[in-house]
């Protein structure tokens, strides 16, 4: 591995173009685009105001950049730096804004989610749309980037709209069997479209593209139901995570289960692989040794242990029943890009991550970290999964084992988050107010 300097940003904004050739981030005012190879800047942008959020067009020509406390959008473009745009919300106010899967049409929601205005970048026509619902993600696009989903609330009932993203006509809209609909995600092949209720009910619902109802699913009742929801990369199978603390995959020809993956409090290492994090504190020196050299003064050093025994008990918390959103249940779920495994997370197993052989439908291995994860990214390439943990590490799991490294820097850089490089080929490390690149060895 090679890293590179660190970077300045703000806000975590930080994103790799979706050709993976550049790389930008936001630094209050200012929007820096580098070559991902060199890192040396190509562009530099200097917007009317804070970047509270950023993003690439999908052809990878413009960029967008969201002002929300002045109600400001501002596009650049990489190849043309004399063309810029400039969408002034208003008093409606602006709370999220995205690009269309064709890159010449932007998506702003207005605050309160009051309506959505679809701005063209080609002949300057605005349309709206109205009665979206208050949820995280309202409109979802399908894969191919030829229909759009948006989330509707009328008449105190959930319905959905399919429209077209070329025309923006509106093709189908219908009214879908929720209480109070939670989200939705389309299927990889981009045929079903998914829809869960929120937690009070345990309902998982599935429609075609003309609205028929193609199956409803509960596992249970009068207990606090679905909380995550992903499909797998072939559309085979649908993985539903709740808070029974289950894993629940359902296969795409009956709709029914195939497995239930429990996420207990102990694990037979006979039967499964366990690697656990092993912490090395510093030893006080003696007057006359030199202290252990580390890449910064805050760092601890550790490593992988592989587990022997019958039987591992899983670190977890008790969640407090007097709070909202306990910290309880399936909050992550991602497969591997080739569909071979499933990596999830139990909310309050924080420190836990379990991966699945989904050939198997059976546990393969557990990672045991010594710190909470924060995030967990599967290489968009090959079998191989990257996790950060707040510290100055990376690690790395592939089939033939896993690995700790750490970050060498001079400063204290500890990671938040990680993002793959479209290619796989590096991957962004992203800290409070500093980012870097990490490169692989291609030949190995």
């Amino acid at each position: 591995m090679n890293f590179s300097e660190l970077f300045k940003q703000s806000k975590h904004l930080c994103k790799f173009s979706p050709n993976g050739q550049f790389v930008a981030n936001g630094v209050q005012y200012k929007l820096v685009v580098r070559d991902c190879q060199n890192l040396q800047i190509v562009n530099l942008f200097t917007c009317l105001d804070v970047i509270e959020s950023m993003q690439w067009s999908p052809d990878s020509h413009l960029i967008l950049c969201g002002m929300h406390k002045r109600c400001l959008i501002q596009i650049w473009s990489l190849n043309q730096s004399e063309w810029t745009c400039k969408i002034d919300e208003g008093s409606a106010g602006l709370q999220s804004v995205v690009f269309s899967p064709d890159s010449r049409h932007i998506l702003s929601t207005a605050e309160f989610n009051l309506r959505i205005t679809v701005w063209s970048l080609v002949n300057k026509s605005v349309s709206y749309l109205k009665y979206p619902k208050n949820l995280p993600k309202a409109i979802d696009f399908s894969p191919d980037g030829s229909y759009m989903a948006l989330a509707e609330r009328r008449d105190c009932k959930d319905h959905i709209s399919i429209l077209a993203c070329k025309s923006w006509n509106l093709l189908k809209n219908f009214q879908v069997d929720t209480n109070d609909m939670a989200g939705m995600s389309w299927s990889s092949s981009g045929h079903i479209l998914c829809v869960w209720d929120s937690v009070l009910d345990y309902k998982v619902l599935l429609y075609s593209l003309d609205g028929r109802p193609l199956m409803s699913y509960s596992a249970y009742d009068n207990a606090l139901g679905v909380k995550s929801v992903v499909w797998s990369p072939s559309s085979q199978f649908l993985s539903i995570g709740s808070y029974d603390q289950m894993v629940r995959i359902l296969n795409n020809m009956t709709w029914k289960p195939v497995a239930r993956f429990l996420h207990s409090t102990s694990v037979d290492s006979e039967k499964v692989v366990v690697y656990k994090e092993i912490e090395k504190r510093p030893f006080a020196p003696k007057p006359l040794q030199p202290a252990p050299a580390v890449s910064n003064k805050f760092a601890i050093p550790s490593k992988y242990e592989l587990l022997q025994g019958t039987k591992v008990n899983i670190p977890n918390i008790t969640p407090d029943p007097e709070k909202p959103d306990p910290k309880l249940g399936i909050g992550t779920i991602a497969f591997s890009s080739d569909g071979r495994y499933l990596a999830t997370i139990n909310d309050n197993m924080p420190k836990v991550i379990w991966i699945w052989s989904v050939h198997k439908l059976s546990l393969s291995v557990v990672l045991i970290q010594a710190a909470p994860v924060r995030t967990i990214a599967w290489d968009p390439k090959i079998t191989r999964l990257a996790l950060c943990t707040g510290n100055n590490k990376i690690y790395v799991w592939t089939p033939e084992g896993c690995m700790s490294v750490d970050i060498p820097s001079e400063a204290t850089f500890q990671v938040m988050s990680l993002e793959w490089q479209p290619q796989g080929d590096c991957i962004m490390l992203i800290g409070k107010d500093h980012m870097c690149i990490c490169y692989f060895d291609q030949n190995k």
